[in-house]
């Protein structure tokens, strides 16, 4: 009978802690305070966002939970149970500091941040407090636009499409404009599609662009403006890189033709307006290829431009009587450009002891009588001579 009499009251006890209504086991104190003391708050993307919450006195049992933006389409951004990645409490298993590290910021972590005090009950939680909420803006930090352009370069007069793209900006509305130093560049609207994240955007944009002599001096501008950027971001582009302005080759002799048989004479060929300033000159001679020591490198012209020169020696013998020169140039991997030019030697003068001989001939020839009657003879003079002296030994 004891035994029962001392059960009663441990039962009894027990059915009155279950009727208790949630949070009877601690009194609320009237001075609990909730502070969330940043109105709003600027972070660069990439960058870590710091939001505080602090709480003092005595509260009811329940959670603490970071939330972003209120209502029916809020997110839970923190909770001390669940998985969080990218975010950290600052003062990890404190009682009274809930302020939370959010790193690596995407643009689509702009928001309405409220820190929020739950209390138990029965089957769930009720909102007990909440902060006045932290507006977050996030600055995007995408990097300056890439400009690219053809694989190969260009010849001149060619039109040539170049590209601009730029990644890592939110909200989707993106502006592009191009120049062409100062020029403006007409062009259709960039393309945006989703970044690799699925939370910011990318765009690319393409203009075509004539090349032109003097575009080894010009540059590609892509301006891109965004309502998150205080200043636009530009990608430029040396025209350079893309422009291929292939020489002309001429090939001039030193002396006037034709040249005095074994004379030394020099050809030269001049190779100009070309761009880039890499070049092979080589020199044949009727099809063969000869050694030159003395090609020169290339000169930059005030305009950006090349030239170059090259010599090749001579002697004008009378077997080279003919023989075509040739400067053969290969200029950025391209076929050969060629200049040509041919060597005449002068025929040998007649003098000297053969114009002697000629005239010692002749005497001998004028002085000898037979040799006279024979010519008459080949000439039909003989018979006119013989009537001639006839009627001269009569008078």
């Amino acid at each position: 009978m004891a035994l029962v009499t001392r059960a009663l009251p441990l039962t009894y006890l027990m059915l009155l802690l279950l009727r208790r209504p949630p949070g009877a086991g601690a009194q609320v104190g009237p001075d609990f305070k909730l502070q969330q003391p940043q109105d709003k708050v600027s972070v660069t993307a990439g960058e870590t966002l710091t939001l505080t919450c602090t709480m003092s006195g005595v509260g009811p049992v329940g959670p603490v939970k970071w939330l972003k933006g209120w209502g029916s389409g809020n997110e839970t951004v923190y909770d001390l149970v669940g998985y969080f990645p990218r975010v950290t409490r600052v003062v990890s298993e404190s009682n009274t500091d809930f302020s939370i590290r959010i790193r690596d910021v995407r643009p689509e972590d702009a928001g309405t941040y409220y820190c929020v005090k739950f209390s138990k009950r029965l089957g769930g939680l009720d909102v007990f407090r909440r902060g006045k909420g932290t507006v977050v803006s996030v600055q995007p930090n995408p990097p300056p636009p890439v400009v690219s352009g053809p694989v190969n370069r260009t010849g001149l007069g060619q039109r040539v499409p170049f590209t601009c793209t730029a990644g890592g900006f939110f909200p989707k509305e993106i502006d592009v404009k191009w120049f062409k130093g100062k020029d403006r560049i007409s062009v259709q609207p960039p393309s945006i599609t989703l970044g690799r994240t699925k939370s910011s955007y990318d765009m690319s944009s393409t203009a075509a662009v004539t090349l032109q002599e003097d575009d080894v001096r010009s540059q590609l501008v892509c301006e891109v403006r965004h309502s998150t950027l205080t200043t636009p971001l530009r990608g430029t582009y040396r025209l350079s890189k893309a422009l291929r302005v292939s020489p002309s080759v001429s090939v001039v002799a030193d002396v006037l033709s034709p040249v005095e048989v074994n004379k030394n004479m020099n050809f030269t060929c001049h190779v100009k307006r070309f761009y880039p300033g890499d070049v092979a000159v080589a020199w044949l001679e009727n099809g063969m290829e000869i050694k030159v020591e003395n090609i020169s490198q290339p000169v930059e012209t005030p305009r950006g431009l090349f030239e170059l020169r090259s010599v090749v020696e001579v002697q004008a013998t009378e077997e080279k009587n003919g023989s075509v020169f040739t400067c053969r140039v290969v200029h950025d991997a391209q076929d050969p450009v060629s200049g040509t030019a041919t060597l005449w030697i002068a025929a040998p003068a007649r003098g000297g002891s053969s114009d002697r001989t000629q005239a010692d001939n002749g005497v001998s020839l004028l002085s000898s009588p037979g040799l006279w009657l024979g010519i008459l003879l080949e000439k039909g003079l003989l018979g006119g001579l013989l009537i001639f002296l006839f009627k001269r030994a009569r008078a």
